[in-house]
């Protein structure tokens, strides 16, 4: 029995999330249990939370106020505009 057969196309295999190394994960324990504490206070409204998150396109951190439902971004820092604008120039 051929086994190659089975599987002629091959296909990139999925992507493997990072692990953090336990150093960077301790320094994240602050920030993370502050947002979260401030996340529970309700500082942002009752549907809205505070996300921070790496932009996929500039790799850039960016702190974003999310719609907790419909996760819909309220508001962000950078603005979007600015993070295409520094890629932009990046690319001159």
């Amino acid at each position: 029995m051929d086994i190659n057969a089975v599987n002629r196309n091959p296909q990139a295999l999925p992507a493997v999330a990072s692990v953090i190394p336990a150093e960077t994960a301790a320094e994240n324990r602050p920030v993370i249990q502050a947002v979260k504490a401030l996340n529970g206070t309700e500082m942002f409204g009752p549907e809205n939370e505070l996300v921070f998150q790496k932009d996929a396109q500039s790799q850039r951190m960016v702190v974003r106020v999310v719609n907790r439902k419909t996760k819909d971004v309220v508001s962000q820092v950078p603005a979007e505009y600015l993070l295409r604008l520094a890629e932009d120039l990046k690319r001159s």
